[in-house]
């Protein structure tokens, strides 16, 4: 089947990689202008840009998917498909009448619509999620589902691991789509929840909530985000690795410093720091850390 693709990040990328070793290579990949990055903010290309020129695939990065160039240019590809996955805009119309076009959403829809799926499924503590192919339409991941299939949610699941598996199960689901074309099953509205966008201040450990509820959180925000706790003078250390302690710990908001790793507060039971990212500094584990402090 004849296919353009869309997307832009790192998951996006697999899919890709996934669909171009298929027989739906796509004949065209658009995605997102290149954009400063990193500490010196140099512009670097998009995931899927790279995965795209790696593969031999010719690239487009308009500044707007829904504008007259960038839609003639997928019209003049004459795609049966157009396969969205993590594009990071909104595909608008008439371009979304103008192709048949399929999404690749990381979770069991309708349960976590929006932005930020895997993250809010770990900080959830589902213990269930997927992927679902379905039919793009104006609402927010609304669209008929054509195809689902699940996959747990592991104790120890970061988002690093959690999304490996769920874009290897993504790209071969798309490509099963493509080969079978099932039919598409309206969502069920009662059901829907919503995966917000991950702002500044999920980022924060709260030490007002419970152990449990914050070492999902570092999990969910490892490697790609980072979570942190606020220290008593007012600096972020970063945590990529917490655990759960129950039991009596210090009170809320207090990091113990005379243990092996640090140990922070929380509403009931404590955390304890396993690795943690110093201010401007490279993830430590929580014993380097305070030997350091011990100096």
């Amino acid at each position: 089947m004849r296919t353009v693709f869309l997307g832009t990040s790192e998951f996006a990328a697999a899919v890709l990689r996934r669909l171009a070793n298929s027989p739906h290579r796509p004949a065209l990949v658009f995605t997102r202008p290149d954009r400063p990055r990193g500490r010196g903010r140099k512009l670097a290309a998009p995931p899927v840009a790279t995965a795209a020129h790696e593969l031999g695939l010719e690239v487009e990065q308009p500044e707007s998917i829904n504008g007259d160039a960038a839609r003639a240019r997928i019209a003049d590809a004459a795609p049966e498909v157009v396969c969205v996955c993590a594009f990071g805009a909104l595909i608008k119309e008439p371009l979304l009448s103008e192709h048949p076009v399929l999404n690749v959403h990381p979770s069991l829809l309708p349960r976590w619509r929006g932005a930020a799926p895997i993250e809010r499924a770990i900080m959830a503590g589902d213990e269930l999620t997927g992927v679902s192919i379905m039919r793009l339409t104006a609402g927010l991941d609304s669209g008929p589902v054509c195809a689902q299939e699940d996959q747990a949610i592991r104790p120890d699941d970061t988002y690093g691991s959690l999304a490996a598996r769920l874009q290897e199960l993504g790209g071969d689901l798309l490509v099963a789509v493509l080969d079978t074309a099932p039919p598409c099953v309206e969502q069920d509205g009662a059901a829907v929840t919503y995966a917000e966008k991950i702002l500044p201040a999920d980022r924060e450990l709260d030490p007002q909530r419970t152990a449990i509820e914050l070492e999902r959180l570092v999990r969910a925000l490892t490697p790609h985000i980072g979570a942190y706790v606020v220290q008593a003078d007012g600096a972020r250390l970063g945590v990529v690795a917490a655990r759960a302690l129950t039991g009596d710990g210090p009170p809320p908001g207090v990091v113990t410093l005379e243990g092996p790793r640090p140990v922070l507060g929380c509403d009931h039971g404590a955390l304890e720091l396993i690795v943690v990212q110093p201010p401007g500094r490279r993830a430590m584990s929580g014993e380097a850390y305070l030997r350091g402090l011990r100096r």
